[in-house]
């Protein structure tokens, strides 16, 4: 036979009604699920629990009844207390022997990366002499000056107060600002 390009067995439109259909009896089926979850729970607790009679009950039986019911419900948080440390012994265990695992495994190693080698190294695998001489990178640089900036001669702050006093002082500036 040909090894074109395969047909598919149904067109773009029919996978997509199919595929439609199915989400639609999915979604229905999950609601039917979980509609029948509720009344299975509902019977249950119904099962359990009887509804209270309060109707007709002095307040003595009252009293009687609600110490009844502390009773139980003392019972039932010790066991639920029970079951939660039972659950954090064994997660804790499943931890421990997953740490094992790991241990026994083997750390692994992760893969070298190439180091690169210095000039002196460089030069070193070229001459055996090389290795006496150090290479010197910064010799052949240029040298540059700084330049000091001009600083104004400091003075003594209270002379130019004194001078820029009166109407002398302000003639100085208005004739500085012209």
């Amino acid at each position: 036979m040909s090894e074109g390009p395969k047909k598919p067995k149904y067109s773009a439109t029919r996978r997509l009604l199919l595929k439609s259909k199915l989400l639609k009896k999915a979604a229905s089926l999950l609601v039917a699920e979980s509609e029948e979850k509720k009344h299975e729970k509902e019977r249950v607790v119904n099962e359990s629990f009887p509804p209270l009679k309060l109707s007709g009950l002095s307040v003595q039986e009252l009293q009687e009844l609600c110490k009844d019911l502390h009773r139980k419900i003392d019972v039932v948080d010790e066991a639920r207390y029970d079951m939660e440390v039972k659950v954090a012994r064994n997660e804790k265990e499943i931890q421990s022997l997953n740490q094992k695992i790991v241990e026994l495994k083997g750390v692994k190693r992760p893969s070298l990366k190439r180091v690169k080698k210095t000039a002196d190294d460089m030069l070193g695998a070229y001459s055996d002499t090389s290795k006496l001489m150090k290479a010197d990178f910064k010799a052949n640089l240029k040298t540059v000056k700084k330049e000091d900036e001009k600083r104004e001669e400091v003075t003594d702050w209270r002379k130019n107060v004194e001078a820029m006093s009166g109407m002398e002082g302000r003639k100085k500036l208005f004739d500085a600002g012209q």
